[in-house]
């Protein structure tokens, strides 16, 4: 295999291995679904999960190029990207299912 197809094997790979947890899936679809940037903390609050575990969850997920975080204060927000690219991704897994 050549460097720039082994490169974008391995991105892919990132990619969903992201979107595989169950945990980062909810977060993806927990932010889709408010369609606004949400506080990680607010997001730690509704899984009833710790803030230290969600936000590892969001480092993978910001690492494959998913989410942006950025700082607004002392909080720190998290953004999808791709949100289109996202939404047609998740329906076509959903068919692929059945």
């Amino acid at each position: 295999m050549t460097s720039k197809v082994e490169a974008d094997v391995t991105y892919l790979s990132s990619v969903f291995d992201a979107l595989g947890n169950p945990v980062r899936l909810k977060i993806v679809q927990l932010v889709k679904e408010t369609q606004r940037p949400l506080h990680i903390k607010a997001v730690a609050r509704t899984l009833k999960k710790d803030y230290a575990s969600v936000y590892r969850h969001i480092e993978i997920l910001k690492k494959a190029g998913l989410v942006q975080i950025f700082e607004v204060g002392r909080s720190r927000v998290l953004s999808l990207l791709h949100v289109e690219i996202l939404n047609q991704l998740l329906e076509l897994a959903r068919q692929i299912s059945g």
